[in-house]
């Protein structure tokens, strides 16, 4: 199965955006992180493009309220947008994903900055956000050692019917970043290049081409 790689975008350069079209399934606008000139990136993108609006509480910039984050997610939409990620903590999340799933598919994330739960406890996660609607699971931890791996990579496993996007962050958390999609994860993500990660331990686009590339040897 061909590793699907979602490309994180972080900043206004369209020059990055249409280099990287060739290399990737489809591209995350970091709209916390893009700021306000985010929607000047739209007609550079040549592939599916996720909407992402991260809190400060689960790792992004965004620091205002929930009624405003769904308002820009609303607009991304409209634009063109053919995934919401939307936090499953999020308090108005059960209002909101039937609205944003009138014109896409809602992938409902949640992101632990300090461990690596136990899987039954992820489990659990990935299931409350299926009861909530969710199109897409999406599960990322943080590695404190390598067996973190091996859990976020199981949780994949234990879901094979299901869209599942599930690694851990951080420098000892890369092997299940590069894992995931070869073991069933729905896609991974990379970086448009050296500075421009969006999370901790986040690949390049180039870098993860080439692993892949090697693979197939």
């Amino acid at each position: 199965m061909k590793p699907r790689i979602c490309a994180a975008v972080i900043d206004n350069d369209p020059k990055a955006l249409r280099e990287a079209a060739p290399l990737v399934d489809l591209f995350e606008l970091r709209l916390d992180l893009i700021g306000e000139e985010w929607p000047d990136l739209v007609s550079h993108l040549k592939k599916p493009w996720i909407a992402c609006l991260r809190s400060r509480v689960e790792g992004g910039k965004w620091q205002g309220d929930d009624a405003a984050k769904l308002e820009k997610l609303i607009t991304a939409v409209e634009m063109g947008a053919a995934i919401v990620d939307i936090e499953l903590g999020a308090a108005n999340l059960a209002a909101a994903i039937p609205l944003l799933k009138k014109k896409a598919k809602c992938l409902v994330s949640l992101h632990e900055l300090e461990e690596t739960p136990p899987l039954a406890e992820l489990k659990g996660i990935v299931k409350k956000q299926l009861s909530a609607g969710a199109d897409i699971c999406k599960v990322i931890t943080t590695a404190q050692g390598f067996g973190d791996n091996l859990t976020t990579l199981q949780l994949i496993a234990e879901f094979p019917k299901i869209k599942v996007v599930s690694f851990a962050m951080g420098p000892l958390g890369m092997l299940s970043r590069v894992l995931s999609p070869l073991v069933g994860g729905y896609f991974t993500y990379a970086s448009l290049g050296a500075g421009k990660e969006s999370a901790p331990g986040q690949l390049e686009l180039g870098q993860l081409r080439k692993l892949y590339g090697m693979m197939k040897r």
